[in-house]
């Protein structure tokens, strides 16, 4: 309500409508909400308005000299400018390059004439990522090295469109700008939905012309931002380790509670995901850390055994009602109520991993009712993940037991060709376009449809793999889920494939 009556009063100070970039702080004694400062937003709405997705990419190859975290997916180009002190600001020029070991406010006025910025210091939430933001400029931070490889007067290019990784090449290399029209693409039956772990990047990919999203993977955001394994919350007075005691002290010292430390950061990276999506469905795939994946977030190694072969072993399913496991997937069904709750996001739906059998289905639900997430309550679907044989050969028994089904490609390519797919030894036996693979595909879409349940993909082939797509679209498929780099060029080979199959016969 208070955003929007700024939004209002700007709208009619400056005559036109206005967004507003507006930051605010909850204190964290009485709860009261503070508006700390209100501007016009200038980046997001300038890119939406007209419906238009800029795109940029380098035209040719260069020598790499540095590279550290890229803010924002543009290019820069231009002269450097080593710049170690306020007092230097003098000497910048239009267009250069500002090079500096960091950022402050002080340094504004000459952020806007530069074509791009590179800092020693500094992450995805310092000063020059965020004013570089604001800006629309290229800006590569944490470089460590920068004001040292860097000369003054050097032309160089700054490159943010290749990932999260930003490079600083040498010399001015040549760029391709490319612009899509949204408005322009065409709609299709089969939903086209998004592959996404990072909540750094949801609001900037929900303006990608997708349905939602279909895998939102939850081992990025306990990794990157809840960083402790759940059971050392749980059960902290059992850890050994000194060091390791003490990290988690750290980490948790702002909370009464160790395990609202995990419920709350998880809540926070979820929920961000599926609010940068609402209205649209955000499908959020449970735990899916192998034992070996689970040993390196702190503490651990005291928590998990070590197993032969992780791939099939304690994952997925199987560890929610494990005794061994059970606190653990309490925090993180809590965390979930609360994002649909709470929150108010009842665009998030959930998916149960490595789901053996449909008995083993029904103790994940129990499971979850359990700790408050209640099938069909406030409309929570809960989908499985169809990447076991067992999952393609009695689907119409799963489909008893959950609401909808996604196809894992990656795991039910190595369970039907029987391989180790961390394994380099056989790695090139694996393909998700072996015959024994597309039977399987065939007949998990065909049992999912008999049976009445929607079935996508979310699985890496169709990212890879135009001639998956082609199947899976001819199989009658409900929804394709992909990496954010193929979603434009997936979307228009599916609208002909369907024009093709649906349309033309």
């Amino acid at each position: 309500r208070w955003a929007c009556q700024i939004e209002d009063h700007y709208s009619e100070h400056y005559g036109h409508y206005t967004p507003m970039d507006i930051e605010w702080a909850q204190d964290g004694i009485d709860g009261e909400f503070y508006i700390v400062q209100a501007r016009p937003e200038t980046v997001h709405s300038n890119n939406n308005h007209h419906r238009v997705v800029v795109s940029y990419s380098l035209a040719e190859t260069g020598k790499e000299i540095i590279r550290g975290r890229a803010i924002g997916s543009r290019i820069g180009a231009g002269k450097a400018r080593v710049l170690r002190s306020v007092r230097e600001l003098g000497t910048f020029r239009d267009g250069d390059v500002l090079i500096a070991d960091m950022t402050d406010p002080d340094w504004e006025p000459i952020m806007k004439r530069a074509s791009a910025i590179v800092t020693n210091r500094g992450g995805r939430t310092c000063h020059a990522a965020i004013v570089s933001r604001e800006l629309g400029i290229p800006c590569v931070v944490g470089t460590e090295r920068a004001t040292e490889l860097l000369q003054l007067g050097q032309e160089i290019t700054v490159s943010c469109a290749q990932g999260d990784s930003g490079i600083v090449y040498d010399g001015i290399l040549q760029v391709t700008r490319s612009e899509l029209h949204l408005d322009e693409l065409p709609r299709t039956r089969t939903r086209i939905y998004l592959n996404l772990g990072n909540p750094e990047k949801a609001f900037q990919l929900s303006s990608l012309p997708v349905d939602g999203v279909g895998l939102a993977r939850q081992e990025f955001i306990i990794a990157d931002q809840v960083k402790v394994h759940p059971m050392a919350v749980c059960r902290f007075d059992e850890i050994e380790d000194a060091h390791t005691r003490e990290q988690i002290r750290k980490l948790t010292s702002a909370y009464v509670e160790r395990e609202e430390y995990y419920v709350d950061k998880l809540c926070e990276g979820i929920a961000t995901i599926a609010a940068a999506f609402y209205p649209r469905p955000v499908i959020l795939r449970l735990s899916d850390f192998k034992s070996n994946e689970y040993a390196n977030l702190i503490g651990g190694y005291q928590f998990e055994e070590r197993e032969e072969n992780p791939m099939i072993g304690l994952r997925g399913a199987s560890r929610y009602y494990n005794g061994r496991f059970a606190e653990a997937f309490a925090l993180e069904c809590k965390a979930i109520e609360r994002v649909r709750k709470i929150i108010g996001l009842t665009n998030l739906k959930v998916m149960v991993p490595f789901c053996r059998t449909p008995d083993e289905g029904r103790r994940v639900i129990a499971e979850m009712r359990k700790n408050g997430l209640v099938q069909g309550d406030h409309g929570l679907e809960v989908f499985v993940m169809c990447e076991l044989p067992s999952n393609v050969l009695a689907i119409d028994r799963f489909a008893e037991v959950f609401d909808g089904f996604s196809i894992g490609s990656n795991d039910l390519t190595q369970l039907i060709l029987g391989l180790d797919r961390d394994s380099a030894t056989v790695a090139d036996l694996f393909d998700e376009r072996n015959e024994a693979v597309k039977r399987a595909l065939s007949m998990a879409i065909q049992g999912a449809r008999k049976a009445g349940r929607p079935i996508g993909i979310c699985g890496q082939a169709p990212s890879d793999f135009p001639d998956i797509v082609k199947f899976l679209v001819e199989e009658g498929i409900d929804s394709i889920s992909l990496n954010e780099d193929a979603v434009i060029d997936t979307l228009k080979m599916v609208a002909h494939i369907e024009w093709e199959v649906f349309v033309s016969a």
